[in-house]
């Protein structure tokens, strides 16, 4: 990795997988990249198979784009997806910013704001069985179903789990300030009932255990089909920035 390409990393550690909710760096999927001296950056993108889901891939494309045109210095980007089947379609589309639907046009519906939210949804119940993961951990005196329903952001322990849910849950627009219930509804918004405490922590349970399965799955694929480490991802997995993975 060259000196400047550390902003550029720094940039692209922003943009998650929509579906696993963890870095692009950390995940491997950065092949390479660099910026030139007069500001032309260039990024190169890789995921674990050729028939990855292409709206999954385009979200990642587009939100490295965004990422990258707003550092300061970038005066052009060049963000290109490879060895996927889709990827003309895709590159094509964020370069010229024609959205989901006109790049895949005749066979998009629509945009994909709605899938983003969806996979937020699940990002914020994952990461609620994160943090209640790790107060039960703890033997905390405040980790049964009631303790749980009755306790707020602001009672729970600093931890980056707990900054993570805070984090989620404001691009959603849900309640993420110290007086905010930890258990409410990521449809809605609103609290979760008494009654409805132990089915919610199980789907936040099952939420996070599917997460982090497909999240080993795809790192084994990705490592099966190119045998090398991606840019800004150590040889353990772990980001060479030292995030703590979650």
């Amino acid at each position: 990795m060259t000196t400047t390409a550390v902003p550029l990393l720094a940039a692209l550690a922003t943009v998650r997988d929509p579906e696993l909710d963890e870095p692009i760096t950390s995940l491997g999927f950065v092949a390479a990249c660099a910026i030139s001296p007069d500001g032309a950056a260039e990024v190169r993108l890789r995921l674990p198979t050729y028939f990855c889901a292409p709206n999954f891939a385009y979200l990642m494309v587009a939100d490295a784009y965004d990422a990258v045109t707003a550092l300061p210095g970038v005066r052009t980007a060049r963000i290109l997806l490879e060895d996927h089947f889709a990827a003309e379609s895709i590159n094509g589309g964020v370069a010229a910013q024609a959205g989901f639907a006109q790049s895949f046009d005749g066979e998009a519906v629509g945009e994909l704001d709605d899938l983003r939210r969806d996979f937020l949804r699940k990002a914020v119940l994952a990461g609620t069985d994160q943090v209640c993961r790790a107060l039960r951990a703890d033997g905390s005196a405040q980790a049964g179903d009631d303790q749980l329903r009755r306790l707020t952001l602001g009672e729970v322990p600093p931890s980056p789990a707990l900054a993570r849910l805070r984090e989620r849950r404001a691009e959603l627009g849900l309640p993420a300030g110290d007086d905010a219930p930890l258990l409410i509804d990521p449809a809605t918004g609103g609290p979760v009932s008494a009654d409805a405490v132990p089915l919610h922590l199980r789907r936040a349970r099952v939420t996070a255990i599917n997460m982090e399965a497909n999240g080993s799955i795809c790192r084994g694929m990705l490592r099966h089909r190119y045998d090398t480490v991606g840019q800004g991802e150590s040889a353990s997995g772990e980001s060479d920035e030292g995030e703590e993975k979650q």
